[in-house]
């Protein structure tokens, strides 16, 4: 699957309606668990997203000699790390801001709009497709896994990359 067909142009304001989904990429959880609704698949910890940097002909050339990173990382704060544990194509859009709103209250305040956000710039950045359907696990979307073949397994022994109940690994 291409990173545009993953991408769904959602028409409207909100996404009422829309099941996200995280996309085959490498993440981990890292840290002690914070409030989080008791569900399967969510632990409440900080997820760290990592993917491979795309260079140019110039930058890799530039990468290399100066043995710069091939790889970049992305830590989510608590709330949008519940909102990733959250999207796995089982929970719609209403859903997912019900239990945001439950679990951070007034830091969250508005729900809807501050999710919106967070989604939409997940989906941007490739990490997560909306479905207009409950998703039907066609693709792996728990913790470890590297669609690209490319990373370097981690030497951070804070990653956490093992599944919990809930994880869909294969």
């Amino acid at each position: 699957m291409s990173d545009d067909s993953a991408r769904l142009e959602w028409d409207g304001g909100v996404l009422e309606g829309a099941y996200p989904v995280r996309l085959p990429v490498w993440w981990a959880r890292r840290g002690e668990a914070g409030p989080h609704p008791d569900l399967p698949g969510v632990s409440g910890r900080f997820i760290v997203l990592r993917h491979p940097k795309r260079f140019l002909r110039f930058e890799g050339v530039l990468a290399r000699m100066l043995k710069g990173p091939k790889e970049l990382r992305r830590t989510l704060d608590d709330m949008n790390s519940l909102l990733w544990e959250l999207c796995d194509g089982h929970r719609d859009f209403e859903e997912i801001c019900g239990l945001l709103n439950e679990t951070f209250h007034e830091r969250i305040d508005p729900a809807v709009e501050r999710a919106e956000a967070a989604l939409r710039q997940l989906n941007t950045l490739g990490f997560l497709a909306f479905s207009r359907e409950e998703f039907e696990d066609h693709w792996p979307t728990g913790p470890g896994i590297d669609p690209s073949g490319e990373l370097e397994v981690p030497r951070d022994s804070a990653l956490d990359s093992t599944p919990i109940d809930g994880d869909r690994i294969d």
